[in-house]
């Protein structure tokens, strides 16, 4: 599965000891495994087989377990966590967690952040979540295979305090390229990677497809909703039970902003409070629209007696730590999302698809290398900044900045909501502005979130010093 070659222990270390870097703190030697008590958590980088529709098992599947789908992990905010990650895959791999703003170090961007986890290793991430909400967590190394065969988690950071449901159900939304006989096919097709990206066969939630959960009926639950996909857009809608939506890609959404349908990006994340159905049985079904139907994701089946509850009850979610960007003396800093030259990238053990057609400010991603081109903008620690984001192609990128959140500002082409985000849907021609503050120090990826277009080139990093 790896397209790139691998390179034995030693040599790896002696290519890091002697070589320069893009400017990560690496995690070499006895700092790999963090010495002390027994983890928080423990993840296990595995290939399974696994009985995705039915009774067909789809074989060579890859999951942060050795049994099934990826674990649920759940943080405090604000307390440090180890998380252990053991990789019995035949290949490298990281974790990366998405949205999380922690320290650098601790990013999982293979070369720019550590070095990757190889075969038979065990590495201990260690840190404390400063923003409570929705996460979710996933390879930064032969991400196209990893991803595309199952290795997503969710990850929720808990509030401090408990806003009044009676229950939650987590989905993680995933589509996979399965043919007839419930067996991967190739991954991506080029002239696909080229435009939009290849889009799956077999579309899950939880590793099923349109399962149903039974929940109290009159009840109060909290939908998290995340789209860990390679390349699908949802266009979620909920029928049959009176819900809200309270926050948007891990911060809270102010009550009046109420979409008809939410539109999730790979990467994205959504927060539903929903009034359950007053009578056993009933059903509300979430459903995403496609170009020409609608297909349902999960049904929630109503259980039990009518437990009166209504959705006034609940309390708000409090804001995150997020520092406010000053406009008046913030930098405009133009990045330019476009094509890149047909130009074949360097080998690597996190993998390559062969191709590069993307670049960000017409610098194309030379690939997963020690040696990493410079960044593509340096941003002063504590200053405020305005991105402005130009797509002059004509398909949508779902734009994902690591270790940072930026405010949505301005679009050429539509209204935006002033929320807080860290992926950022660029649709078709479009240029929007978003702003933030650098406040947290390293080298932070910024790419698309569209798996292929990351790997072929629309890829970067800035950094805050």
């Amino acid at each position: 599965m790896n397209t790139g070659r691998p390179l034995t222990r030693r040599a790896a270390l002696g290519v890091l000891a002697g070589g320069a870097t893009a400017g990560g703190a690496f995690l070499l030697g006895s700092d790999r495994l963090a010495r002390g008590a027994a983890p928080d958590h423990r993840l296990q980088a595995s290939v399974l087989d696994y009985p995705l529709r039915g009774n067909q098992v789809t074989k060579g599947m890859m999951s942060f377990a050795a049994g099934g789908p990826p674990p649920v992990l759940r943080l405090r905010r604000g307390e440090k966590a180890v998380i252990e990650v053991v990789n019995t895959l035949d290949e490298p791999t990281t974790v990366h967690w998405h949205g999380l703003r922690i320290p650098n170090h601790q990013d999982g961007v293979p070369y720019l952040t550590q070095w990757p986890i190889m075969q038979g290793e065990t590495l201990r991430y260690a840190f404390a979540a400063p923003d409570a909400g929705t996460f979710w967590y996933h390879p930064h190394c032969n991400t196209l295979e990893q991803i595309g065969r199952g290795m997503t988690g969710v990850l929720i950071v808990e509030d401090d305090e408990d806003a009044g449901f009676d229950r939650e159900l987590v989905l993680n939304l995933r589509d996979f390229r399965l043919g007839g006989d419930g067996q991967f096919i190739e991954m991506f097709k080029a002239r696909q990677a080229a435009r939009g990206g290849t889009l799956g066969t077999v579309m899950t939630a939880n590793w099923r497809e349109a399962p149903t959960y039974d929940l109290p009926a009159g009840g109060l639950v909290r939908l998290r909703v995340v789209a860990t996909d390679v390349t699908r857009v949802y266009r979620l809608s909920l029928a049959g039970a009176e819900a809200r939506l309270i926050a948007l890609d891990s911060h809270p959404t102010p009550p009046a902003y109420q979409p008809e349908e939410i539109v999730l990006a790979a990467g994205q994340r959504a927060d539903l409070a929903l009034r359950m159905p007053e009578t056993e049985g009933e059903t509300a079904v979430l459903s995403t629209r496609l170009s020409n139907r609608s297909v349902a994701l999960a049904r929630l089946r109503a259980t039990g007696r009518n437990a009166g509850r209504s959705l006034d009850e609940l309390r708000p979610l409090a804001p995150n730590p997020v520092a406010e960007p000053s406009l008046a003396d913030a930098e405009v800093m133009p990045f330019v999302f476009g094509w890149g030259p047909a130009d074949r990238p360097a080998s690597s053990i996190c993998g390559t698809l062969g191709y590069t057609f993307w670049s960000i400010n017409r610098r194309p991603w030379s690939g997963d290398l020690p040696q990493a081109p410079g960044a593509i903008a340096v941003l002063k620690k504590g200053r405020s900044y305005i991105f402005r984001l130009r797509n002059e192609t004509r398909y949508s990128h779902p734009i994902h900045l690591h270790g940072l959140t930026f405010r949505l500002l301005a679009s050429d082409r539509r209204k935006l909501p002033s929320l807080m985000t860290d992926t950022a849907l660029l649709q078709a021609n479009e240029t929007m502005d978003i702003a933030l503050v650098a406040d947290n120090p390293g080298d932070w990826a910024f790419h698309c979130h569209v798996i292929e277009h990351q790997k072929t080139g629309l890829t970067g990093y800035v950094r805050v010093e």
